[in-house]
């Protein structure tokens, strides 16, 4: 019988200065500048992931690049190694601040691309500014929004009311602040000081969203803005900028990384997906995605047992098995502990693992929310994938 088990909240993402430890070694997290590498960075990151790591590489859902796997006794080694691929900051602090996530669709000179940088640049700058581990920004000016559905504490948009004119907001919040966009980035950092007056960070944690749900934004953040909209996911294929393309999970062997390098400048995006620049096709690699209709990106599912230590069960295989039987339009999000890593937010068909062959079922919630159904095995949900849906 299984034991209710609450999972370690560590409250902060690992770095490249600052590692985490999971259950297959190291997680080292590189947050490239601009969400951007060069053929000769992401050669370089495949070659430091098969030297001193498991040769697995995943993108997370802020647009960083994971190499896991990596050996203790390995990590010198590796940081001089990221150094050379001019992918390092400053300090752990500096590494730490600078959590941005900027549209993948951006272009050289236009206003999320001047923005981006200059917030970096401040954000490296502010030695003062201690902010949660998780507490992040997003830069999403482009004419349509991408990055609504991406988590983030302070959003710089576009004024959806004014198609010139920029909007600052407090995540959370239904009014922000008519920003020029050499202002954005300074304003960005007052309204992250406000979050820390205001007491948003208690014991070194806390979100922005918590704080709106408790008082009003700043008096000065008074311009409506516009209502969420829930986004169509995107989708493997052809953009102006180039091709985008899915892993499998978030993620991918090292040599599929250098073998997408031969192609172009490779974007990270938050959706574990990649944009490779300049072109409309790819040959198959492993772990790659490049059919729109492929049941797997129906699927989303975490590390698992046994590379994650807070993981009940292995979830992959289960994911892979189970994809063609999830409805299209839905989706199933599968967890290894009520985290939620994968899909923090809520998903049609959520299964969490509770033992180690026993699952939960949610409908229309998270990994953590009341089940539906308890204790099925895995086998039983290969038996029988009608069980995610009957009754319904």
């Amino acid at each position: 019988m299984s034991t209710a088990v609450t999972p370690k909240v560590y409250g902060w993402c690992p770095g490249a200065l600052r590692p985490m430890m999971s259950g297959d070694g190291l997680v080292v997290r590189v947050r490239a500048p601009l969400g951007r590498l060069s053929p000769e960075q992401a050669c370089g990151l495949a070659a430091l992931s098969q030297a001193h790591g498991s040769g697995l590489v995943d993108i997370s859902a802020r647009a960083n690049l994971q190499l896991r796997g990596i050996r203790e006794e390995a990590h010198a080694a590796l940081i001089a190694g990221l150094r050379d691929l001019d992918l390092l900051d400053e300090d752990a602090g500096a590494e730490a601040r600078r959590n941005i996530t900027l549209t993948p669709f951006w272009q050289a000179g236009d206003v999320s691309h001047q923005i981006a940088l200059e917030l970096a640049a401040a954000l490296t700058e502010a030695t003062d500014l201690t902010l949660p581990g998780k507490f992040g920004f997003a830069v999403d000016c482009g004419a349509a929004p991408v990055l609504t559905d991406t988590a983030a504490d302070i959003r710089i948009e576009r004024d959806q009311s004014n198609a010139d004119g920029l909007l600052l907001r407090a995540d959370g919040a239904d009014t922000g602040l008519p920003v020029t966009a050499e202002a954005a980035a300074g304003e960005a950092l007052a309204l992250a000081r406000w979050f820390l007056d205001q007491g948003g960070a208690t014991e070194g944690r806390g979100r922005m969203h918590q704080l709106t749900a408790r008082r009003a934004p700043p008096a000065a953040h008074a311009a409506p803005a516009p209502g969420a909209t829930r986004l169509a996911p995107q989708r493997p294929g052809a953009t102006p900028l180039g091709l985008l393309v899915a892993l499998e999970f978030g993620q991918m062997p090292a040599h599929t990384l250098a073998k997408l390098a031969d192609h172009g400048v490779l974007r990270l995006t938050p959706w574990r997906m990649l944009l490779v620049e300049g072109i409309d096709s790819l040959p198959p690699l492993p772990g790659l995605i490049l059919d729109a209709t492929d049941p797997r990106l129906r699927v989303s599912a975490c590390t698992g047992a046994p590379g994650c230590p807070q993981a009940r069960a292995v979830t992959r295989d289960l994911a892979r098995d189970l994809a063609a039987a999830v409805p299209a339009g839905q989706h199933l999000h599968i967890s290894g502990c009520a985290k939620g890593c994968a899909c923090p937010g809520a998903a049609p068909l959520t299964l969490t693992a509770t033992g180690n062959d026993e699952f939960s079922l949610i409908r229309n919630g998270t990994a953590a929310d009341q089940p539906l159904k308890t204790r099925l095995s895995a086998g039983a949900l290969r038996a029988a994938p009608e069980l995610l849906t009957e009754g319904s």
